[in-house]
Order: structure tokens, then sequence, then C-alpha cells
């Protein structure tokens, strides 16, 4: 795959993870309540702004980083962070909505 489609997946990959875990993450917090959240600096955001501007403001700030090294040529590390990202938020989450209900 050539350098340039690779970034380009990497960073497609990446923001539609962040996308899908925001989502994810909404309605979790929807279903079980704000406890839910883990990561500690999301809480606060949220805590702050309320549930969807935390979220929004959170998931909007990682997005901007992302494109951040996309733009700096660092495609290897985005693609190993959408990666990460799908394996400790996004299956969580969906193996929580398809076993807790």
């Amino acid at each position: 795959m050539p350098h340039g489609l690779f970034g380009d997946v990497a960073v497609i990959a990446f923001l539609l993870a962040q996308v899908l875990d925001g989502s994810l993450t909404y309605f979790g917090l929807h279903t079980w309540g704000p406890a839910v959240e883990a990561n500690p600096l999301v809480s606060s955001a949220m805590s702050l702004a309320g549930i969807g501007g935390g979220l929004a403001v959170a998931k909007l700030f990682s997005m901007s980083l992302g494109v951040l090294l996309h733009l700096r040529r660092a495609h290897v590390a985005v693609a190993v962070l959408a990666a990460l990202h799908f394996a400790v938020a996004i299956l969580p989450w969906t193996l929580m909505f398809l076993t807790l209900r």
C-alpha cells in the first residue's frame, strides 16, 4: 500500500474509532450511569460540561491530535492508536452492550 494511502486509511480508522467510542460511551452512560466511564479525564470533562458536552470536547480534542499526527506524517503512530482504541474502547463497549442488557 503506498505511504500516502496508508496514512489516509490510518487517520480515517482513527477518526472512526473516536466517533464510535464517543457514540458508544454516550449510550453506555445513559444506560448504566456516569460511573461506568473509566477515563478520569473524560469523567472530569463530563462533570464540568455535562455528558454530551464533555464527550464532545474530549473526542474533538483526541481527533485534533490524531489529525495533527497525520499531518506530521506519523502514520504508523496514528494506525497503532486506532488499533489500540478499537481494542480498549470499542470492543469493551460492544461486549458490554451485547452481554449486560
